[in-house]
């Protein structure tokens, strides 16, 4: 080969070399591909709406459904809707609506009435002003509650349905409290005696209750499952996503109802491998929420040392400075790890508003604490966006997150739009939202078997999607 010829040779292979070196090598392929789509984010959505991403572990079924299908449900039930409160109502005896009120049904066919309730029920288009967002979203679930529970099966049914859209193959829904258990609790009393009360309400019969809620959970998987059609079905893309629940303990009731709905949750999980989990809900900055904090912790504490093979993940730090004093920002994330032996944190946002936070990251990273990172809800309640947000931090401490929608319906967002949200926002490269991907399985509490199967075909569905 002569010089000109060796020149010639090299100058093709200089530029044929990015090219062999991405065939090769996919993730870069796939780094350049999400860092050339970076600017326009129509085509980084539809690139992300193909990934895979793994589950959604923190999603609540009653603010996952999107308001249009509250009003598809209320016309079903003759519900009626109040003008005034832009809410659902009962029909009065008569079966007529009220002074103020009109069928729910005529939202199909107008539109004003519809729009006012859409976003009535959810955070379309709001604006802040005389009331917060963190009050407006909060709110509106009093305005929807009045839909029948017979159609949580099919707001189920529509939730796998979007997931499967989106290229998910797992969900853990919260979608189960433990309020019928609150009489025994009453009447057993309240002293503080975590071991007193838990055989006083064993005696008095909690135990038959779980046995409803056990039922009542079935009944529910049955008829998502009936509404997708997996009996017939069941290779569907919306029939393969693995269903798992997580129990909702409401912070917002007193002590003795709080304790034994947390008893309720932990022993319907020990019972029932559809139960996978227990969680609080309702508004961390609570007037109850935030003076019983330490009590909850200490009772989830105690609990988990009683049933150590049930699993928890805790809603914590869901707050930012304004919304409560500052020394109400110091501890919660701590507490729930600490005290409550939280496997997980739901939001996690005041990280750094706690004491010695670098010291809780190192924490949780020994621990292997995973954050549910819930982007548009956080900036839709708390105001918390962009570099105001702890993900960079999680991220820079090794503290495994993974991405999640919090209650999807009513922030008008989807796992998809999460995950473009966080790529955007902390120019993510494709491996932190692989690795976010891979995280939601990894820290899933559905059983071990299950978790490697779901694992698996993770990767499977990562190699197809990069060819």
């Amino acid at each position: 080969m002569n010089s000109s010829t060796f020149r010639h040779a090299r100058r093709l292979v200089a530029l044929l070399w990015p090219s062999l070196v991405l065939a090769a090598d996919p993730s870069g392929a796939m780094e350049a591909r999400l860092a050339q789509l970076r600017a326009n984010p129509p085509a980084l959505y539809a690139f992300l709406l193909r990934m895979p991403k793994g589950g959604d572990l923190h999603n609540h079924l009653t603010g996952a459904v999107y308001a249009e299908s509250y009003l598809d449900a209320a016309a079903e039930d003759g519900l009626c809707a109040n003008l005034r409160a832009g809410s659902l109502v009962a029909p009065n005896k008569n079966g007529g609506c009220g002074e103020g009120e009109v069928p729910a049904a005529r939202s199909a066919s107008d539109n004003t009435l519809r729009n006012a309730l859409i976003d009535s029920f959810s955070m379309r288009g709001f604006v802040p002003g005389r009331e917060s967002g963190h009050d407006h979203f909060f709110a509106a679930f009093a305005k929807f509650n009045a839909v029948k529970p017979e159609h949580r099966g099919a707001f189920l049914a529509d939730l796998t349905r979007r997931a499967a859209e989106q290229n998910e193959s797992y969900l853990e829904v919260m979608a189960i409290n433990g309020k019928p258990v609150n009489p025994l609790a009453d009447k057993a009393g309240w002293n503080q005696d975590f071991d007193l009360t838990r055989r006083q309400l064993l005696a008095g019969g909690l135990d038959s209750v779980v046995e409803q809620l056990r039922a009542r959970l079935g009944d529910t998987e049955k008829s998502r499952r009936a509404a997708l059609g997996c009996d017939t079905q069941p290779d569907s893309p919306a029939c393969r996503v693995v269903v798992r629940y997580l129990f909702e303990v409401l912070r917002e009731s007193p002590g003795q109802q709080v304790f034994a709905e947390a008893l309720a949750g932990f022993r319907l999980a020990a019972a029932d491998p559809l139960l996978v989990g227990v969680n609080f809900v309702q508004a961390e900055d609570g007037a109850i929420s935030m003076r019983d904090y330490h009590l909850h912790m200490r009772i989830m504490g105690y609990l988990r040392q009683t049933y150590p093979k049930v699993h928890v993940t805790l809603h914590a730090g869901e707050l930012a400075p304004g919304l409560v004093p500052p020394e109400g920002l110091r501890f919660h994330i701590r507490e729930a790890v600490e005290t409550a032996g939280a496997e997980r944190i739901g939001h996690g946002v005041d990280l750094l508003y706690e004491n010695d936070s670098g010291a809780l990251l190192g924490l949780m990273r020994r621990k292997h604490v995973m954050v549910e990172i819930s982007l548009t809800s956080n900036d839709m309640i708390l105001g918390v966006r962009g570099n105001q947000h702890p993900l960079p931090e999680y991220l820079k401490a090794g503290v495994p997150v993974a991405i999640s929608t919090d209650d999807e319906g009513v922030s008008r967002t989807h796992l998809t739009q999460e995950f473009l949200r966080a790529a955007i926002s902390y120019k993510l490269s494709y491996a932190d939202l692989k690795e976010m991907a891979r995280n939601s399985l990894k820290y899933a509490f559905v059983e071990e078997p299950q978790k490697a199967r779901l694992q698996k075909d993770l990767e499977d569905r990562f190699r197809a999607f990069e060819k």
